[in-house]
């Protein structure tokens, strides 16, 4: 079984911003897949199963994300390696999707969760959203949303996530950073 979440702020004034693209991936597989909801308070996250697969969006906000991912992890006994993360990243040029397991949170409020929670090796797959000019305004850059032209890219953007994401199920991490990752 694999744990696939999306983190994100929960909430319509953020539904667009570049914090959210964990929710989005997720938002674009559920509406691809024949889902059904799974209704636990404790997960605290909008969970879907599709298949052999949950589909998890994290209702604690961004910074509690892992509260979220370690409930569900061990309600189903799911490995790290079967946790796949998607994630915005703000020291990568937007477009640029990478994928890795485990190494440093990078500063994101999200990993940094994640990680006191289920520790680092879980699969990440890093998006990039640019970095603001002034070091100062990283708040307002991260919780901004996409323009009308970054919304636009995204759509290819989110479509080749979702095919790695499929790839990660039966290919090694190596196999997809060669076939997948976007510079």
């Amino acid at each position: 079984m694999f744990l696939i979440a999306g983190l994100g702020n929960i909430g319509n004034e953020y539904e667009f911003t570049r914090h959210n693209i964990g929710f989005m991936v997720i938002d674009s597989m559920a509406r691809k897949l024949t889902t059904s909801t799974i209704n636990k308070s404790n997960f605290n996250a909008d969970v879907l199963k599709s298949g052999n697969n949950l589909l998890v969006k994290p209702k604690t906000y961004m910074n509690n994300s892992g509260q979220s991912v370690v409930a569900i992890k061990d309600y189903y006994k799911i490995h790290n390696e079967e946790i796949i993360v998607i994630h915005d990243d703000l020291d990568l040029p937007f477009g640029t999707v990478k994928f890795k397991i485990g190494g440093s949170h990078g500063g994101h409020n999200g990993l940094k969760s994640l990680d006191a929670h289920i520790g680092k090796e879980y699969i990440r797959i890093r998006i990039g959203i640019g970095k603001p000019t002034d070091k100062n305004n990283v708040v307002n850059h991260v919780l901004s949303n996409f323009s009308k032209e970054e919304l636009n890219k995204l759509e290819d953007i989110i479509a080749h996530t979702l095919d790695a994401i499929e790839s990660l199920k039966t290919d090694s991490i190596n196999e997809v950073k060669s076939k997948y990752t976007i510079k």
